[in-house]
């Protein structure tokens, strides 16, 4: 490798180092700054808390064992929502691609929904499914996977139709044409909608744990609101940060291994 070329990666790497220490200083400087103007009061601490004080919240949620139950809780049906929204968003993506004509019937009927506000949706879904786990789960999916469908959908629409011509004079099947060139050519659209129907399950699954769940992170954002225990609240935000972001992060590294 040519000096040229070691120069280059070696400033990439201080480069990706001064991004992280640049990002961990904002984080600390701003707890910090945080701390500082709660406990001389020039914030009010009652309702904006302090990082000790959510710190601290925190250790006695995991001495007593709640935390662990809160945040599996949430994690678990983060995932079943995820997984369903993701894996019938392929589905119906593939049927609308294949049948254009239903794609054009059922575009404007996506479109509403998608923009309906599915909080609206909740007391029938509790109705309909219990308050319990189910009507979380369709919560979510509600939020999920109309999204993953649109987002796949146009995905496949962008596959160049010299290439489909080609493979058509080769007397390839409808199937081949899927499987060896739409969904490949499609791979970068597919693991966007991987992110962002990570992010939209979790929204939709903290939605209806503030509707029906006696378990959860969003159920101890919602009970801290409701005895005006802030720091409770503050600690399940903090939480669901952390956690956001580390199911944020599994995603990219299945983007990464997709992608090889």
């Amino acid at each position: 490798m040519s000096k040229e070329a070691l120069e280059i990666i070696k400033r990439r790497k201080r480069q990706k180092i001064f991004i992280l220490l640049s990002q961990l200083a904002i984080v600390i400087i701003f707890f910090l700054l945080w701390e500082f103007l709660s406990k001389k009061k020039i914030i009010n601490p009652f309702i904006f808390s302090s990082p000790s004080l959510i710190i601290k919240t925190i250790m006695n949620l995991a001495k007593s064992g709640d935390l662990l139950t809160h945040i599996l809780t949430t994690l678990n049906e983060t995932v079943i929502a995820f997984v369903i929204g993701i894996s019938l968003g392929f589905i119906i993506a593939i049927i609308l691609y294949e049948f254009p004509t239903l794609a054009k019937i059922t575009e404007p009927f996506l479109t509403m929904l998608n923009s309906l506000p599915k909080v609206a949706l909740g007391p029938i879904i509790i109705i309909w499914t219990g308050a319990n786990t189910k009507s979380i789960i369709v919560m979510a999916l509600l939020i999920n996977l109309i999204v993953s469908i649109l987002n796949i959908y146009n995905g496949f629409l962008g596959t160049d139709e010299n290439k489909i011509k080609l493979l058509q004079s080769f007397k390839a099947s409808k199937m081949q044409i899927l499987k060896y060139l739409i969904i490949p050519e499609s791979k970068r659209t597919i693991i966007s909608s991987l992110k962002i129907n990570i992010s939209m399950t979790l929204i939709g699954v903290i939605m209806g744990e503030f509707l029906v769940s006696k378990k959860g992170i969003g159920y101890l954002i919602i009970y801290g609101t409701q005895v005006f225990n802030l720091n409770l609240v503050m600690a399940g935000i903090i939480i669901l940060i952390i956690l956001s972001f580390l199911i944020y992060e599994c995603v990219s590294l299945i983007e990464k291994k997709l992608s090889k």
